[in-house]
């Protein structure tokens, strides 16, 4: 199980990073003191982050529950593989993320990525390692080493909350593209998933009414 950056090192990032950019202040002063969002790791975690995509959460998490009961509790490369497709679907999965689920167990299996060993690859070469598999886009990847590998300086550029967020940051009436984005987010380097961390509970402030954004950006 990977282990989350604690809460001290959290706040020193924060504060850091609010020193370093300006722009990030009022974010800082208008976000209460979080905790990294962890959740388990390796070949499940992942498997996992493709079955509740694009579902509500209510839907994942009653997908995911029939998936654990299908596969008797074993979410596993080899667990996945013993099943067919059509035995997959049978857990709620549709085709597609199926397929995914055996294309990631088998680039383990055949030892193109090996899920136990990831942290001793960089960020760069996880990710290319990632979206090497089928089924795994660059936002994927990077929000499995954020959230599942606990990395702090990873930075989910194509995130359209993360962009919306960056604009109010900065006052501006067009929201980053992704490429803007990952340029914009060099200054924050070593704490890049901080911020992304800040910018998300942010955004979920404003959005849910419980800060108010007095200058520049309007909320859309």
């Amino acid at each position: 199980m990977p282990i989350a950056p604690d809460i001290h090192a959290i706040a020193s990032a924060r504060e850091a990073l609010a020193g370093r950019d300006p722009a990030l202040t009022r974010a800082h002063i208008q976000t209460p003191v979080f905790e990294w969002r962890l959740r388990p790791g390796g070949y499940e975690g992942l498997f996992r982050m493709i079955v509740e995509q694009q579902v509500s959460v209510a839907s994942a998490a009653a997908i995911w529950k029939r998936v654990v009961e299908g596969l008797e509790g074993q979410v596993t490369p080899q667990a996945v593989l013993a099943r067919d497709v059509e035995t997959l679907r049978t857990f709620g999965l549709s085709g597609q993320k199926a397929k995914y689920g055996h294309e990631i167990a088998r680039a383990h299996a055949d030892g193109l990525i090996d899920f136990d060993h990831l942290e001793r690859l960089s960020d760069e070469e996880a990710i290319a390692r990632l979206t090497a598999i089928k089924g795994v886009g660059k936002w994927t990847a990077e929000t499995f080493l954020m959230f599942c590998e606990g990395r702090m300086d990873v930075f989910p550029g194509g995130d359209i909350a993360l962009q919306e967020a960056m604009r109010w940051a900065d006052g501006v009436t067009l929201r980053p593209r992704e490429k803007e984005a990952y340029a914009r987010a060099e200054i924050w380097r070593p704490h890049r998933g901080v911020a992304a961390h800040l910018l998300w509970g942010w955004y979920g402030a404003v959005k849910r009414g419980d800060v108010a954004l007095k200058d520049g950006a309007s909320v859309k």
